[in-house]
């Protein structure tokens, strides 16, 4: 895509995502990857959710979840970015975007000029619904936006929420942020783990570090799969992803390159000898910064034998073995996940911010 007509020194260029950070493009990514973690961490008044350039790069390069990137400029300098994302299922019916400006250059008309960059690629490959997320601290004011779930709200003053709503969008649903000090303490962990194994009788938990064995890639496909239809959506159109075997080595090829180390407990179920649940935290290239939980999932026909407790203690326990330097897991779950948010909340998660999600049909 050819740069924008250049307005009071604003231009937006489509980047070339690199093949590496030293290959032509690569100071543009960094760059871009930059201005992510600035505004992240402006808003939430963290930097628990930075991640570097490498550990990003991978996965703009994931080819079933392809992504177009755009950096506007003043006067030269990288002032913001946004992401278009979408998914080649044939019955996807959404587009995924993003857009994040430094403060320093908001109100004058970049992010409009981004969202209006991504909105017509979207566009132009013929999708119709677009839909996107905004980083928010807890609601001060008695002025809320609640989502249509009836969970969770956001001042209704924020600036996200102004930008949104004057391009089009509804706000959909609500997610937490919660984060938990590290570590935790022992006798919390043995009298929660020994509870929980008590309801598991007919279940065992085994784990891995990094690439998952070759055993349980068709069951960790299933699972993926699985995670993309269970877990709480609301209104956010999302089509139930294609995972295989393939699919698994490349998310682990991903993290692999990304210098990002994925730690995995999984729940199997003995008398059939296949898993039925799994979390996943992910430990960044450097020590001692935050893990992140990513997927939990415990199938719809496994649920009420407290297996998301089992499986949750399971790889807390795992990272103080891998990683005590760690200090702090962050995770997201949809307000309106209350079974997910009691275990968390049990363990000792606490709420550090939000995230809603938006729609717009064109």
């Amino acid at each position: 895509m050819p740069a924008a007509t250049v307005t009071d020194g604003l231009t937006i260029d489509e980047l070339t995502i690199p093949a590496t950070l030293d290959a032509p493009g690569g100071s543009d990514f960094a760059e871009m990857t930059r201005i992510r973690n600035d505004v992240e961490a402006e808003i939430l008044g963290t930097d628990d959710l930075t991640i570097t350039a490498r550990e990003l790069l991978p996965f703009y390069h994931d080819r079933f979840s392809p992504k177009r990137v755009f950096l506007a400029r003043l006067a030269g300098r990288p002032v913001g970015r946004a992401v278009y994302e979408w998914q080649l299922e044939e019955d996807a019916t959404a587009a995924f975007v993003e857009v994040q400006v430094i403060r320093e250059a908001r109100r004058r008309g970049v992010g409009t000029a981004l969202l209006s960059a991504v909105e017509a690629a979207a566009s132009a490959d013929g999708w119709r619904v677009f839909q996107s997320w905004s980083s928010h601290l807890s609601p001060v004011s008695n002025d809320v936006l609640t989502p249509p779930t009836g969970f969770g709200a956001i001042d209704r003053d924020s600036p996200a929420v102004a930008f949104a709503l004057a391009n089009g969008y509804r706000i959909e649903q609500v997610d937490r942020m919660s984060r938990i000090d590290l570590p935790v303490a022992p006798e919390v962990l043995a009298r929660r783990k020994a509870d929980a194994a008590a309801h598991a009788a007919d279940y065992a938990v085994v784990q891995w570090i990094g690439r998952c064995p070759v055993e349980w890639l068709a069951d960790m496909a299933h699972l993926h799969r699985r995670m993309s239809t269970d877990a709480p959506m609301a209104g956010i159109e999302y089509a139930e992803e294609d995972w295989d075997e393939e699919r698994m080595r490349n998310l682990d090829d991903m993290n692999v390159t990304g210098g990002r180390l994925n730690l995995t407990s999984a729940a199997i179920h003995l008398p059939t000898n296949s898993l039925v649940g799994f979390t996943d935290l992910a430990l960044p290239e450097h020590q001692g910064r935050p893990a992140t939980q990513e997927d939990t999932l415990v199938l719809k026909e496994h649920r009420g034998h407290r297996l998301g407790m089992l499986l949750k203690i399971a790889n807390i326990e795992q990272l103080g073995r891998v990683s005590p330097a760690t200090n702090r897991i962050v995770t997201f779950n949809a307000e309106e996940n209350r079974p997910m948010l009691d275990v968390n909340e049990a363990v000792g998660f606490v709420p550090a911010g939000y995230e809603a999600a938006w729609k717009k049909s064109v």
